[in-house]
């Protein structure tokens, strides 16, 4: 029971409630005092609802026979409650308050009084608080670990929607970019048939050029197209080999350019972004070659004259 008050009597310290202003009907409770006893101290005679003096209770709290009619009452400066009021204690439960210093010294008169019924009162009230905080911490705690466990959840759900963001877009200019990709394809051979045709074609009267020049105008048109897809052609000559760009169809031997590049384009190789549609076909050098000595060159220029003497013998 120590244990109860020592937790207890700095916990509940409440604000005191403003009563509006009715008649108080105080049903004697059973915390009042035997009719013979007084306190030997005029200061403590507000114990719990009743005035040793008087019959009409001052204080509300530890009171279970209150009735409410209307609204609440209001006390006045001398902490009275006017008479003729009955107020209940579901409305009384939220402004209920435990002044902590008068219980505490009602408590120590009613010890130092020999007041056992008193004292019991206050402890087994106090125990029933004590009861109802632990219940509440236990809540406390239950609510707070349920709230860190929906936080947890909450994260966790939010990193799997960014993950599941993410990988949506990445699919779908995934998929934007094969479809892009397939029509594109379909459409490099008239590319190819129009730089066939500009190689080939010899125009020679005015006509035809009239006529080349609005079918180049279209192929203008086409490549403005695909440039806007974002269609680019794959660097070929003057540039080194990469196997991952260009195709190599021969390597010859070039004085103009060194081992391993570029020398010849016979077919453009197009990008789609980053995207490779198609390999650029291309030759390769294969660097300027070995340089015959001078010896070696009048050798091979003396053996015919010899063999030629040799057939007139």
């Amino acid at each position: 029971m120590a244990s109860c008050l020592s937790n207890n009597l700095s916990l509940y310290t409440l604000p005191r409630p403003r009563l509006s202003s009715k008649t108080l009907a105080f049903k004697p409770s059973a915390l009042q005092p035997p009719p013979q006893y007084s306190y030997p101290h005029p200061s403590i005679k507000r114990v719990f609802g009743f005035s040793v003096s008087t019959s009409t209770p001052i204080r509300p709290a530890f009171i279970t026979s209150f009735t409410v009619d209307g609204s609440t009452p209001e006390r006045n400066d001398d902490d009275e409650v006017p008479p003729n009021v009955e107020v209940s204690e579901d409305d009384l439960d939220a402004k209920r308050s435990f002044d902590v210093k008068s219980v505490l010294r009602v408590y120590k008169e009613a010890i130092l009084d020999g007041d056992e019924k008193t004292t019991s009162d206050i402890e087994a009230m106090l125990c029933l608080i004590e009861n109802e905080k632990n219940e509440l911490v236990q809540k406390v705690s239950a609510i707070s670990a349920e709230i860190s466990s929906g936080k947890e959840k909450y994260i966790r759900l939010q990193a799997d929607f960014d993950n599941f963001r993410k990988r949506s877009e990445k699919k779908r200019l995934t998929v934007t970019s094969d479809a892009q990709g397939e029509v594109l394809e379909s459409l490099l051979p008239m590319v190819d048939n129009f730089e066939r045709a500009k190689q080939q074609l010899k125009l020679e009267t005015e006509q035809e050029k009239k006529i080349d020049a609005s079918y180049q105008g279209i192929y203008k048109q086409f490549v403005e197209i695909m440039r806007s897809l974002n269609v680019a052609v794959v660097a070929t000559i003057g540039k080194p080999f990469d196997p991952s760009l260009h195709e190599a169809i021969a390597r010859e031997e070039s004085q103009e350019f060194k081992e391993g590049i570029i020398t010849q384009e016979l077919r453009r190789g197009f990008l789609l972004g980053t995207r490779l549609l198609r390999p650029a076909m291309v030759k390769v050098s294969a660097g300027p070659g070995k340089k015959k000595s001078s010896k070696a060159t009048q050798e091979s220029n003396e053996q015919p004259a010899t063999v030629a003497r040799g057939d007139e013998r």
